[in-house]
């Protein structure tokens, strides 16, 4: 059987879902009214059934995110809710608590959701075996440990192709609530990771001023995808269930693009589509062209770039040129003909700040803006808020996806039938009692019918073949024509709808050993009954989760791959040879009040941060 290979789009609600649907996504996931891990962006039961009807029309599935961690008096909201859910169709869910996995369910598909720590083969052979279909997993992998994961689990595997990266580990983030009571894993991160950071060193030198330290680039790999289908992944992921339309649609039309270029090459025969329908757009899709921080391909090939996004954690978007000059109340920008009236540009000023400036008038490449700042000659200027693209994509039909169908106009006894078979195999028949009559001169007129019945409109459908078989060239009136066609179109649909097969599976409770027999914290275990499903696979000691127990000053508040010291070039592994003078730890990160120290775990290639008041040994570099 042929792999299907899967877009997986972001739905904010239903208005984005349905526009990530229409951009050639082949599934989307999206927050119900509770317990997602994004807590603004839930939808109401009556919205995400509206999704599902409208993604099944097109094969496509729906995943619904209730990825936060859950405490005791949520758990039967929960489970209730999973019940509605299952009822209106939904494909799947995206889960983190294991209490879940213990509840009495109707037999939808889980997946786990990368806050579940989906980085090591042991623990996700161990998910598989527990009834989990698929796993997300976890953004830091690099290709070789992807397909090691592929080859030992042996399960359905979802990776993050574009959008935005959390610099933690996901679910392993807790900065949000020591700072403020917020917990990301309940979907109110505070993003401090986003704030501005004083850099002191061991001996109280400030090193780097008020700079974005932990805001990190955004992702792109879509240039790995062949790699990562080799690798075994099976679902590409968009994140961004926050981000606006545009965003969504830009995104989704360019991997679509890209993919289908892979599956229709030659040799790639092993992999198919996940879903039916062909897209047409009315714009060329760019990543630069939407919300990013500049790209990152982060670990996927090993690391080897920075990673940081140090001066802003806002959009940089799109590289426009350099400043030649500043004339009278304009700017001369190099490639400026290509900017428009309304567009937003940003430009990194003297103090190393993001700043930004909107055009209000383009005109022979000359820049007249909002307010005139001194920006020296040679500053790169980016475009991050592109007018005349959004206006063009913001439009409901720059998208469109349209399911083939052939039809064929034919005869019956008491009088004609129209046949639409669509592109899955799905046959609609529509028959018309009506006196056969020939034309008045005897002269066909099958190609009047056959442009009657291209007409398929606002409908999800294209006729891609006509075919007219009269034994005579019988009459028929047009508005006849016009509605068979109309009937044959919606009856298709309710046929398309009515053979969605949705893919079921039932948990059955088990008790195979979990690869560890102790968890830290850093698990997550917020209520009883995940305890309960820890324990019953041979777990013996479980701290509480981080909110329930957090000792204020001194805890570890994340763990990340990405590392402060390679980013300032001193990492005495990967830049031995270009490091010089070794850097006086603790290093800390100071914000107003707020104060972190940095721990270095060079061996596994991590690093901690702490809360002021931790205590800790600095590492020395032994090993090399």
């Amino acid at each position: 059987m042929k792999k299907k290979i899967e877009i997986l789009a972001p739905a904010k609600d239903l208005i984005g879902g349905m526009a990530a649907i229409n951009s050639g996504a082949d599934a989307v996931y999206i927050g119900a009214p509770q317990f997602g891990a994004r807590s603004n962006a839930n939808n109401s039961i009556e919205d995400v059934a509206a999704l599902v009807q409208y993604a099944h029309l097109f094969n496509a599935q729906v995943f619904v995110v209730m990825n936060t961690i859950l405490y005791d008096n949520e758990l039967e909201t929960c489970r209730k809710m999973i019940w509605e859910l299952y009822d209106i169709g939904v494909d799947a869910l995206i889960i983190q608590d294991m209490a879940i996995m213990e509840m009495d369910l109707p037999p939808i598909v889980l997946h786990a959701s990368t806050q579940a720590n989906n980085r090591d083969a042991d623990k996700i052979k161990f998910l598989k075996d527990a009834g989990i279909k698929r796993v997300v997993l976890a953004r830091e992998l690099n290709l070789h440990q992807i397909k090691e994961i592929s080859d030992k689990a042996d399960v359905e595997l979802e990776f993050f192709v574009t959008g935005a990266l959390c610099v933690s580990f996901s679910g392993n983030c807790y900065m949000s609530v020591a700072n403020g009571e917020r917990s990301a894993n309940r979907g109110s991160c505070a993003q401090n990771c986003r704030l501005p950071y004083n850099l002191i060193d061991g001996n109280g030198d400030t090193l780097i001023k008020n700079s974005h330290l932990l805001s990190i680039k955004d992702l792109d790999i879509s240039d790995q995808i062949p790699n990562l289908i080799e690798a075994g992944i099976v679902s590409f992921k968009i994140e961004g269930r926050l981000k606006d339309v545009v965003y969504v649609k830009n995104n989704v039309s360019f991997l679509r693009q890209k993919l289908d270029s892979f599956l229709e090459a030659e040799g790639n025969d092993k992999y198919i589509k996940a879903s039916s329908g062909k897209c047409t757009y009315t714009f060329d899709s760019s990543l630069s062209r939407t919300f990013n921080r500049g790209y990152t391909d982060y670990f996927v090939n090993d690391r080897n770039h920075s990673i940081g996004s140090w001066e802003s954690p806002k959009s940089k978007g799109q590289y426009i040129g350099k400043l030649v000059r500043t004339v009278g109340n304009a700017y001369e920008i190099e490639n400026g003909e290509f900017l428009n009236n309304g567009d937003g540009l940003c430009f990194i000023n003297e103090n190393n700040e993001a700043d930004g400036i909107y055009v209000n008038k383009a005109e022979n490449g000359i820049i007249y803006p909002n307010v005139l700042k001194d920006i020296k000659p040679g500053t790169f200027i980016y475009r991050n808020n592109d007018a005349a693209f959004i206006k063009i994509v913001e439009r409901e039909d720059s998208a469109v996806r349209k399911i083939s169908t052939i039809l064929l106009l034919t005869e019956n006894e008491t009088g004609f039938e129209l046949i639409a078979t669509d592109e899955d195999g799905n046959v609609s028949t529509v028959t018309l009692e009506h006196p056969k009559e020939t034309t008045k001169n005897n002269e066909s007129i099958a190609e009047n019918f056959k442009t009657q019945l291209a007409k398929t409109g606002f409908t999800p459908y294209t006729a891609d073949e006509i075919n007219v078989m009269f034994s005579q060239n019988w009459f028929l009136p047009i508005s006849k024509i016009n509605e068979m066609r109309r009937t044959v179109y919606d009856q298709l649909t309710e046929i398309r709808l009515a053979n969605y097969k949705r893919e079921e599976h039932q948990l059955v409770k088990t008790s195979h050993p979990y690869p560890e027999t102790k968890l830290d914290f850093m698990y997550n275990v917020s209520n009883k009954t995940a305890r309960k499903f820890y324990e019953r696979h041979g777990v013996t000691e479980i701290e509480k989760a981080f909110e329930l127990q957090w000792d204020p000053g001194k805890s570890r508040v994340m763990t990340t791959k990405y590392c402060i010291k390679y980013e300032l070039k001193k990492c005495p592994i990967h830049q031995k040879d270009i490091m010089g003078v070794k850097v006086k730890e603790p290093l800390v990160l100071k914000q107003g009040e707020l104060e972190y120290k940095l721990k270095f775990n060079c061996k596994p290639c991590e690093m901690e941060i702490w809360e002021k008041d931790a205590e800790f040994e600095i590492e020395e570099d032994h090993f090399h």
